[in-house]
């Protein structure tokens, strides 16, 4: 006679919250975030006007938008101001697509704003492509989006870089997810 199993603590719900319909990422998560800490791209939603954000420059384009970078600045001095001594950053960005842009233009605006503060930035790729090969060919579609994650990634690793203390690449492949 012995105990019974602990419940695993890794276990992970993959029940819908309760009381509607799953709209961003952030609805899947079992902590709750701050309202603040949260920016919604609109046009990027899955019912958006704008479809997919797979480019370098269209994630650059977001934060032209004086409107877009007024937010971002409201929300991150929210923060700022919370901090007894701020030391520095950490930025998390997928570099195979779109957000590698919008990091790239964040991780600028927080070294043009906050000069004496490291900013630690992650660049992430995912683990396994999204593209398969069809009967040992590539589709010309799969060597497009195989463009756009070289240059995607390419663009990235240099523009956050220039703007990091300290950037660190990672992924799960050993190449970045580039074929």
């Amino acid at each position: 006679p012995g105990a019974p199993p602990a419940p695993s603590r890794l276990a992970v719900s993959q029940e819908v919250p309760s009381g509607g319909s799953v709209r961003l990422w952030s609805d899947y998560l079992n902590v709750r975030l701050h309202p603040k800490s949260v920016y919604v791209i609109r046009q990027y939603m899955h019912d958006g006007d704008c479809g997919c954000l797979e480019a370098f420059g269209q994630g650059e384009s977001l934060l032209q938008d004086p409107g877009c970078v007024e937010e971002l600045e409201d929300r991150l001095h929210f923060y700022v101001e919370e901090c007894d001594y701020l030391q520095g950053f950490q930025v998390l960005c997928d570099l195979h697509n779109g957000f590698s842009g919008v990091g790239a233009k964040v991780t600028e605006l927080l070294c043009d704003e906050y000069s004496g503060k490291g900013i630690l930035t992650w660049g992430l790729t995912p683990a396994s492509s999204n593209t398969g090969v069809t009967a040992g060919f590539f589709s010309p579609q799969d060597s497009q989006k195989n463009i756009y994650r070289l240059m995607n990634t390419a663009l990235g690793i240099a523009r956050l870089s220039s703007h990091s203390s300290l950037f660190c690449p990672m992924s799960l492949r050993g190449s970045l997810g580039i074929k």
